[in-house]
C-alpha cells in the first residue's frame, strides 16, 4: 500500500511539473541535423564560376563568397560559401556541373568536362572542409570525418551528345547524377519546358536510363516532361531522383512533378527534392510571371521602333508590380503535399542555390536550412521525419541505384554507334 502511494504521489508531481522533457522545435530540427546533415541535391557552384570568372579560380575564396556581387552590374552575391554551408549543416552536396543547353552537344561535352574540373580543383583546394565522393560509402565516411561530402551531378542529356561511350566516361570522371534534359527537348528525350514531342523517350533515351542505371549514375528527373517521367519510369529498375522540383499539385510550372509521376516515383523508390525558386514554388509568382510577359509584349507591339520606351513603361510596371516570393510555408505546403501523396520516405531537398537569382523568403542562402527544419518541426514532423528529408532518404534511394549497379556489374555495356 505505501509504494502504491508512493508512485501515486509521484505521477502526481510529475504532472503538476508539466512535460519537462519536451523538446522545442529549434532544439527538435538541431538534434536532427545533427543526427543527419543536410544531403542537398543540385547545386549551381560551378556555373557561378563559369560566368563569374571563366573557372580561372586565381585568388577566389571560398570560404567567404558574400562580397562577391557587383552593384554597378546588379550582380548578387553568390549564395554558397563553406562558412555557410557549415552553419547550414549541409553535409553533402551535389555540385551541378550544368552548361547550356543552347551549346552544340560536342561543345557542351567540352564544357561538361572543363565543369567537371573547375569543381575539383574547388574540392581540392578546401581538403579539410570538402572531400570527393562517388559513392554513399564515401559520403558517410566523410561526415564521420566533419566534411562536406561532395558529389557531381550533370544537368541535361546534352553533356554527353547523345554517346553511352561519352556517358561511360563521365562516369569515370566521377559524375553520379545526371538530368536527362535541361530547359530544351533533346533528340532522344523530352523537355517540360519545350514543344512536346512525339515521344517521351525514343530507345536511344530508353538506353540511356538503362545504361546510367547499369553505372550506377542516377537518372534525374528534373526537368524532363511528364511524358518523359512516365516512360523513364516504365523502364527504370533502380530508384531515380528529381533532383531540384516540386509538385505540381501545389504549383502548376511544367518544371514541377505531376501527382501521376508521383506515384510512379514511390513504385520505383525514389525521391522528390524540394527547389527554392519562387516561381516553381508560389503559385502567385508563376502567375505574375505570366501577366509580365504579357505586359512586356502589349508594350513592344505599343512602342515598336521605341525600345526606351518600352524599357521605361516595364521599369514602371515592375515598380508598381513587386515580385511576391511567398515564403517557407510555401515551401512547406510542397514537403506536406509530396509526403501526404506518396510518404516521407520520397522527400529530400535542392535549394538550386546558385542556379537561380532569388528565393523564397527565408531560404536565401545555403545557411539558411535549419530555418526550414525549425518550421517543419513546428508543423508537428518528428525528428525521425525530418532526419528522412535532410538526408537519409537520398542516402536510402543511393545506395539502392549502388546495389542495382553491383548486382549488374558483369553486363556488357550498351552500345550506340557514332555520329561523325
Amino acid at each position: 500500500m505505501m509504494r502504491t502511494k508512493l508512485l501515486l504521489a509521484t505521477g502526481i508531481a510529475l504532472l503538476a511539473a508539466g512535460p519537462v522533457c519536451a523538446k522545442t522545435p529549434e532544439q527538435i530540427a538541431a538534434a536532427a541535423l545533427a543526427a543527419a546533415p543536410v544531403f542537398d541535391g543540385h547545386n549551381d557552384v560551378p556555373e557561378q564560376l563559369r560566368d563569374r570568372r571563366k573557372n580561372v579560380l586565381g585568388d577566389f575564396d571560398f570560404r567567404d563568397t558574400t562580397k562577391t556581387g557587383d552593384p554597378a552590374t546588379g550582380i548578387g552575391a553568390m549564395m554558397t560559401d563553406l562558412n555557410r554551408l557549415r552553419a547550414g549543416k549541409v553535409g553533402a552536396q551535389f555540385w551541378s556541373v550544368y552548361v547550356s543547353a543552347s551549346l552544340p552537344e560536342p561543345q557542351a561535352v567540352q564544357a561538361t568536362l572543363e565543369q567537371i574540373d573547375v569543381m575539383k580543383r574547388v574540392i581540392a583546394r578546401y581538403p579539410a572542409d570538402l572531400q570527393l565522393c562517388t559513392d554513399s560509402t564515401c559520403v558517410e565516411a566523410a561526415w564521420k570525418a566533419g566534411k562536406i561530402a561532395s558529389l557531381l551531378g550533370m544537368e541535361g542529356g546534352h553533356s554527353i551528345g547523345g554517346s553511352l561511350a561519352v556517358l561511360r566516361q563521365m562516369h569515370a570522371l566521377g559524375a553520379r547524377y545526371m538530368t536527362l534534359t535541361h530547359f530544351k527537348n533533346l533528340a532522344w528525350a523530352e523537355s517540360a519546358t519545350d514543344v512536346p514531342m512525339a515521344q517521351g523517350l525514343t530507345p536511344l533515351g530508353k538506353d540511356v536510363v538503362r545504361e546510367m542505371q547499369r553505372l550506377g549514375v542516377l537518372v534525374d528527373l528534373a526537368h524532363v516532361s511528364e511524358k518523359a517521367m512516365l516512360e523513364v519510369l516504365a523502364v527504370a529498375k533502380a530508384p531515380v531522383i528529381v533532383s531540384h522540383s516540386n509538385a505540381r499539385a501545389v504549383n502548376h510550372h511544367p518544371r514541377n512533378v505531376p501527382d501521376s509521376a508521383l506515384d510512379a516515383i514511390k513504385a520505383n523508390g525514389g525521391i522528390v527534392m524540394i527547389n527554392f525558386f519562387p516561381a516553381y514554388v508560389v503559385e502567385d509568382t508563376r502567375q505574375y510571371n505570366a501577366r509580365r510577359s504579357g505586359e512586356e509584349a502589349r508594350q513592344k507591339a505599343l512602342g515598336t521602333g521605341n525600345p526606351d520606351a518600352v524599357k521605361a513603361a516595364m521599369a514602371q510596371w515592375d515598380k508598381d508590380n513587386p515580385l511576391p516570393t511567398g515564403g517557407l510555408a510555401d515551401v512547406v505546403a510542397h514537403i506536406d503535399h509530396i509526403a501526404q501523396r506518396i510518404g516521407i520516405d520520397h522527400v529530400g531537398l535542392g535549394g538550386d542555390m546558385d542556379g537561380i537569382d532569388n528565393t523564397v523568403k527565408g531560404m536565401e542562402d545555403v545557411s539558411k536550412y535549419p530555418v526550414l527544419f525549425t518550421e517543419l518541426a513546428r508543423r508537428g514532423y518528428s525528428q525521425a521525419d525530418l532526419e528522412k528529408i535532410a538526408s537519409r532518404n537520398m542516402l536510402r534511394v543511393m545506395k539502392g541505384a549502388e546495389a542495382y549497379a553491383k548486382a549488374h556489374q558483369g553486363d556488357a555495356p550498351i552500345e550506340n554507334a557514332t555520329t561523325f
